[in-house]
Formats: structure tokens, sequence, C-alpha cells
């Protein structure tokens, strides 16, 4: 059971997380400090492709990163209408589910081991080109390190940050998404692919906005479990409710169901 104190400090961690990648975008020549972020979000966003792949029985051929911090992900066979989507999806799922699994603190390391050793099979299996190797490489062995190495404390912090800048960047990314499917629906992006996926039934816009959506309902629902399990291990950490349960107890009458 985590005491009240480590249920502060998860969530004050959060917030300065937050404060921190907020901040990060209004400071002048933060980019350089962001970069190496931005091609850790990318891979992934491209990581969530080649699994949809691999899960719905198709092939992945390589993963490729760009400079100006985009990816691409080329598969064979699969279900394109679940490959098209997993991309955006799966960084918000990966932040979302990543802020809930550090809820206790002692789940760090384990989710910095666990990234990290999935980053590695990802570069070693599919890296594309030299940048994918370098930022699979440099993230897969410093998330494993973290894991393995790190004080549990330095580990909650750095997933955190993590955890808040993907999810920050899924809606960044959703939103110029947005934008290219308004204004230039013939460039080829994921909501573009999509749509040719499923026939052209739907335009590439309505799938970028049916992604931002789901992200939304997705960090929504995350936030309120994440409140409300705050909430209740307070309230359970707190010598006071126990006692307050008994006292109360006996004006309580019997439901009937």
């Amino acid at each position: 059971m985590e005491t009240r104190s480590e249920v502060k400090d998860s969530f004050k961690l959060l917030l300065i997380a937050s404060a921190l990648t907020l901040a990060l975008w209004f400071i002048p020549l933060a980019s350089v400090i962001t970069y190496p972020i931005r091609l850790f979000v990318t891979f992934i966003h491209e990581t969530g492709h080649a699994l949809a792949a691999l899960a719905t029985f198709g092939g992945v051929n390589r993963v490729a990163l760009d400079w100006n911090g985009s990816g691409v992900t080329f598969t064979q066979g699969g279900w394109g209408f679940l490959i098209s989507s997993a991309g955006y999806l799966t960084t918000t799922l990966y932040g979302a589910g990543l802020l809930l699994f550090l809820r206790k603190a002692r789940n760090a390391r384990a989710a910095a081991a666990g990234t990290g050793v999935l980053l590695l099979l990802m570069t070693v299996f599919f890296g594309g080109n030299s940048l994918a190797w370098l930022a699979g490489l440099v993230f897969g062995a410093g998330c494993l390190l973290i894991g393995l190495k790190a004080s549990r404390r330095f580990a909650h912090i750095f997933m955190s940050f993590l955890a808040v800048q993907c999810v920050l960047n899924a809606f960044y990314d959703l939103r110029s998404l947005l934008y290219l499917s308004a204004f230039d629906p013939s460039l080829p992006t994921d909501a573009r692919n999509m749509s040719q996926a499923t026939g052209g039934l739907l335009p590439p816009i309505v799938w970028a906005l049916s992604w931002a959506l789901l992200s939304v309902i997705v960090v929504a629902y995350t936030l309120v479990i994440y409140s409300r399990s705050l909430r209740q291990r307070a309230a359970l950490s707190d010598p006071r409710f126990p006692a307050l349960i008994s006292d109360q107890s006996a004006n309580i009458s019997t439901p009937h169901l």
C-alpha cells in the first residue's frame, strides 16, 4: 500500500512533467532539447504501425525515421484499417497507459525497462535507416539502463515526462493531420492511407477527426481514472478513514438487491 506522501508525490510529478513540457514549447531554442523527444514519440508512432501489421498477420519490411522528425513504416499484408489507425492512437494509448501505470512509483523502473526492450527489438528487427538505428539504440539502451540501474524516483520523473510528451505530441500531430487532411488531402498521410484502405468511402478529414476524438476520449478517461485513484489511495492511507467508517457503520442499513 502506498503512503499518502507517495500519492501526493505521484500527482506532483505529473504536474511538474506537464508544466515542463508546456514551458519547453515557448522557450527560445528549446527545440534543441525537445528534438530527441520528438524522435522518441515518432518511434512510438511507427512502432504502433508495425505491431498492428504483425498482430493482423502481416509483415514489416522496415521502419525509417527522417531528420525532420517524421517517420514511415513499410508493411505488407495485414489489416490496412488497423495498421493505418495504429500510429496516432498508439502514441496516445502509450502515454495514457504509462500515466496510469505510474500511479504506483514502484512501477516506473519496470515501465522504463519494458520500453527499452521494445525499442531495441524494433530497432534490431525493423530498423530501416541510420537515424532509426541511432534513435532506437539510444532510447532503447537509455530506457533499459534507467529501468535496471536508476533510482525509483529518477525513473518515475523520467517516465512521467515521457508519458506527458507522448500525450501532448499526439495531440499536436493530430492537429497537423487535421490541417493537412482538410487543405491538402492528396498529401500522403495516415488519414489518406486509411481512406484508400477503405475504398475511399470516407475522406481523410473524417478519419483524422475520428482519431482526434478517440484520443480526447482516451486522455479524458485516463485523467478521470487517475484522479479517482489518487483520491481513493489518499483516503485509504489516511489513518482517520477506518475510524470514520467504523463510527458510521451502525447507522447504515443493509441494502437489498
